[in-house]
């Protein structure tokens, strides 16, 4: 089984948190978007995962592809790195790495997150996964025969069509009659929007007669941008609570401060009078002091100084002192 994970460019949602680091490796929780998203693709299918493939901008550095080398390999797989010289849709970046397509294998797009408790069916040609939403005219959504089988994809209907949303994960039996399909969409420079579509594969597979079927999720959850971000680490924070997963590092300092779980607080975090949570993600090296904080993502090395917030995002590094009489701020900062 492969995984393929076009993960575009840095993105302008979340500046200036992508102008450093792309999108999908922002943490949640403690841990990159791509990463949980990679781990729990692995955990519904339930088999050994052979090889990630991931396709990234040309601009992204070493270091990250050596991170996403490292999740690849942390769930026993081979990582691969494929580059997508201009943001020309999803359908182009999926064939950015066609020496991958072939065989079994998911595709799925690294700024979403989701839960889900279900069998895959592999009996069937694919599976789109998707999410039962109550505004279904905000998204594409699937149509669906008395079989449950996938007749159709629409994308934001104005009349009712079906409230299931398509999350942007996808199962193919076999990867490789999309990736042929896909080679048509190219060659015919079948563009819609200015980009090449899955889509267009998708339709083109079905009209040869494969089947597709949903596979449901339980809880989807967006990355897009700062705010929808926040409320996801919240979101993720308390599933993993709940799952009884271990969130606070056993090497963090205290000083005259208090924790309300759900919280996930790195290693070496130091905390001075402060009040922190719920619903808090505090990455490695942080300290905190003189300041409550909740419903907020601080990442690491950061030092946070008499604040008092709520639905804020702070990268790495940076240094915020809330009794401030100077400002040094750089391009995309916001301070509301």
């Amino acid at each position: 089984m492969k995984i393929i994970v076009p993960m575009a460019g840095r993105g302008s949602r979340l500046r200036p948190h992508t102008l450093t680091v792309p999108k999908p490796l922002i943490p949640i929780a403690g841990k990159p978007i791509v990463h949980r998203l990679v781990e729990d693709i692995a955990k519904v299918l339930d088999e050994k995962v052979d090889e990630v493939a991931f396709i990234i901008g040309q601009d992204f550095g070493d270091k990250v592809e050596t991170d996403l080398k490292a999740i690849a390999e942390s769930l026993g797989a081979k990582g691969t790195i494929y580059y997508q010289d201009k943001p020309l849709g999803t359908g182009h970046a999926i064939m950015c790495a066609k020496e991958s397509l072939s065989g079994p294998a998911v595709v799925a797009y690294a700024d979403t997150l989701f839960k889900a408790d279900f069998t895959l069916n592999k009996d069937a040609d694919a599976v789109i996964w998707v999410k039962q939403v109550e505004n279904p005219n905000a998204y594409g959504v699937v149509k669906l025969n008395e079989k449950n089988e996938i007749t159709e994809l629409v994308e934001k209907p104005e009349e009712f069509v079906s409230d299931l949303a398509v999350i942007g994960i996808y199962y193919f039996k076999d990867v490789a009659v999309l990736k042929g399909e896909l080679q048509k969409v190219l060659d015919q420079n079948i563009i819609r929007g200015g980009e090449y579509q899955i889509n267009d594969g998708i339709k083109a597979m079905q009209a040869s007669g494969n089947v597709f079927v949903p596979g449901k999720v339980d809880e989807w959850m967006d990355c897009g941008n700062k705010q929808i971000t926040v409320e996801t680490n919240g979101r993720m924070l308390n599933f993993l609570h709940q799952d009884g997963e271990k969130l606070i590092s056993d090497t963090i300092k205290i000083t005259n401060s208090e924790i309300t779980e759900p919280c996930f607080i790195g290693e070496n975090v130091v905390l001075t009078n402060a009040k922190i949570g719920p619903n808090v993600s505090i990455g490695n090296g942080t300290k905190i002091e003189n300041s409550t904080i909740k419903n907020s993502l601080i990442q690491t090395e950061s030092e946070v100084k008499n604040a008092n917030l709520d639905n804020a995002m702070i990268g790495n590094y940076a240094k915020f002192d809330g009794n401030f009489t100077q400002i040094s701020i750089g391009d995309y900062s916001v301070l509301e």
